[in-house]
């Protein structure tokens, strides 16, 4: 080949390849500069800015009104129902040692009849609707709940607020209602799991109004008076301490305009419930309340620590803590945490399950348990081996596998009436899935010791135990146990 013919070849390189820069050129330039007519549906560059509505998915959207009745909804229109949710900050720890079990014995008065329905018929027109009425008084919250189908719904809504204003609170069925609460106060005391529950409580919170049980004693029962249950309704159940919720099929603006018709009678008392516990905060007590009856063929026992309030950071970790110790009883498999492996497979127990409690200033983690009496030695130090290794054996495989079972379990009970109306009373707003995902993914090995070496090493504990207990250590033996890194 001549030099001719490579002078030729190189020259039509050259050609080609200054060609190519002017292409790479072109379309660096439109890179930079995107004509908009291309890009009108498909544009290369993000142009949101404010992620909110995304992260936040499905939208709450609240409204105060002027009497300071909150109003939260969730919408979905393709929804064949709707739930209403009324939900008071109050319980029975607003109580008096005089009148505790008065919250309770309000909640059914309010179902016994108004001027407008006597007697049953608010859960006969409820029932009627193909609906559901559930009502709940827990220590901090009160909760009333109608499940309807979706176009039933302001009816649904006219109901709760008949029940909330203007309930008669007849001398006759108190008194009859009276028999009905009595009956439910003798099925809890043979529900085992409730009795050890409420001793841990009076055990953790002594001579206050958390550590007394909801129902109340029976000589409270038979005493609540008419008066009782009516400064009860006026001091607690107040408008500013009240939200309105509802999920499925409805609009916030219709469900706005119908309590801003319906709930004009409730009380205005002025007082809020963060006042009433400031005045006089729950202090935690280290104590033992047990009761030995060796006629039972099962001991009960559990062990609470303190813990964070509800809005405590760390509520989030000791949310973690628990399910890494999990729970475990007879028809599952011994399988997940440590501990369900430990009792399980050597079969130390008929059960036994992580709790922890939140309340506003307060809060409680611990272990509650069931088992034969020979086996309660054993039990007790595996449980409180595996309590005490969060505070310096840590696995990180552990830690994952409790969030991801939380963000199960919290994907399937977030969008609720009663959540929306639970978080608004706790948080003041609504935490997005999202967020509550973030927290959580922010809990790590360092994380979960820091927070078990705060609530757990050395600190003190309280106990309940029941039945056939001999031979369950006592407060000083399961006290040492915290302060002490390997068994």
């Amino acid at each position: 080949m001549n030099n001719d013919c490579v002078a030729v070849r190189l020259k039509s390189k050259l050609k080609q390849l200054e060609s190519d820069a002017v292409r790479l050129k072109s379309k660096l330039k439109r890179l930079e500069n995107p004509d908009p007519r291309f890009l009108k549906y498909n544009s290369l560059y993000p142009t949101l800015t404010d992620h909110t509505s995304i992260l936040a998915y499905p939208e709450t959207r609240v409204t105060t009104l002027p009497n300071g009745l909150r109003v939260a909804t969730e919408s979905n229109l393709a929804s064949h129902m709707t739930t209403v949710c009324v939900s008071i900050d109050t319980g029975s720890r607003f109580e008096t040692e005089e009148t505790n079990g008065v919250a309770h014995y309000l909640e059914h008065m309010l179902h016994r009849g108004t001027l407008k329905r006597p007697g049953d018929d608010l859960f006969e027109e409820i029932e009627n609707m193909g609906g559901q009425l559930d009502v709940a008084t827990s220590r901090e919250q009160t909760v009333y709940t109608a499940k309807v189908m979706a176009g039933d719904w302001p009816k649904a809504l006219e109901i709760l607020s008949d029940m909330l204003q203007n309930s008669t609170f007849d001398e006759k069925q108190i008194n009859d209602e009276r028999h009905t609460i009595m009956d439910e106060w003798v099925e809890s005391k043979n529900a085992l799991n409730y009795v050890l529950f409420d001793r841990l409580q009076a055990a953790a919170f002594q001579h206050d109004p958390l550590g007394w049980t909801v129902l109340g004693p029976a000589r409270n029962i038979m005493d609540m008076t008419k008066k009782d249950i009516q400064d009860y309704h006026s001091t607690h159940y107040a408008a500013h301490r009240m939200v309105i919720s509802a999920s499925g099929a409805v609009k916030h603006e219709d469900i706005v305009e119908q309590v801003n018709k319906m709930f004009t009678q409730l009380p205005t008392n002025p007082i809020t419930s963060t006042q009433l516990v400031e005045n006089k905060p729950a202090i935690f007590t280290g104590s033992e309340n047990r009761q030995r009856d060796d006629e039972k063929p099962y001991a009960y026992f559990g062990i609470l620590f303190k813990g964070p309030s509800v809005t405590d950071p760390d509520a989030v970790a000791v949310l973690v803590m628990r399910t890494m110790l999990g729970s475990w009883d007879k028809t599952t498999e011994p399988k997940g945490s440590q501990l369900a492996r430990i009792v399980g497979i050597d079969e130390l127990t008929e059960y036994v399950t992580a709790v922890n409690h939140h309340y506003k200033e307060t809060g409680l983690f611990g272990v509650y348990a069931a088992a034969k009496p020979d086996r309660l030695d054993d039990l007790a130090s595996a449980i409180m081996q595996e309590i005490s290794k969060l505070c310096y054996q840590v696995a990180e495989e552990d830690v994952m596998r409790a969030k991801n079972q939380l963000k199960f379990l919290l994907h399937k009970e977030q969008h609720k009436a009663e959540e929306i109306g639970r978080q608004l009373l706790d948080y003041g707003r609504r935490i997005p899935l999202a967020e509550f995902f973030a927290r959580l993914d922010a809990v790590n090995v360092a994380t979960i010791k820091r927070v078990a070496n705060k609530y757990i090493f050395d600190q003190d504990i309280a106990i309940a135990a029941f039945g056939p207990v001999k031979l369950l250590p006592d407060h000083s033996w399961f006290r040492s146990r915290t302060s002490m890194l390997h068994f």
